[in-house]
């Protein structure tokens, strides 16, 4: 799926705007820590749907804000906006780890760099 025929280009740019805004919040996050934040929010948004008990949520002063950021915006728009599904939801997750994890060959903080100045 090419960005422009993601039929939720909008919750990427939620997303990102939140990770904008945790980058920002906190100098010593870096694009290792946003990535570990973005798998435990997978996890931590299927509970918020009543899946993954079994699993196990890591917190971290560092990413707790991207873990909350990304619940609020799943229980905001999962099963309410343009037919949005939790698989739809964490397949976007998905794609901006692997955002994250291509610009961190950059530097600690390259996927911040390259994003501020989108969102």
């Amino acid at each position: 799926m090419d960005l422009s025929d993601d039929p939720h280009i909008d919750l990427l740019q939620d997303i990102e705007s939140g990770l904008k805004a945790e980058y920002e919040r906190h100098p010593s996050l870096t694009d290792t820590l946003c990535m570990f934040g973005l798998e435990n929010a997978k996890v931590a948004v299927k509970q918020a749907f009543g899946y993954g008990r079994n699993e196990k949520v890591a917190r971290n002063p560092l990413t707790d804000g991207i873990v909350d950021g990304c619940v609020q915006i799943a229980r905001a728009r999962v099963e309410k906006v343009d037919g949005l599904t939790l698989r739809d939801f964490n397949t976007r997750v998905d794609k901006i780890i692997r955002s994250v994890r291509r610009h961190s060959k950059d530097g600690p903080r390259a996927y911040y760099e390259f994003i501020r100045h989108y969102v």
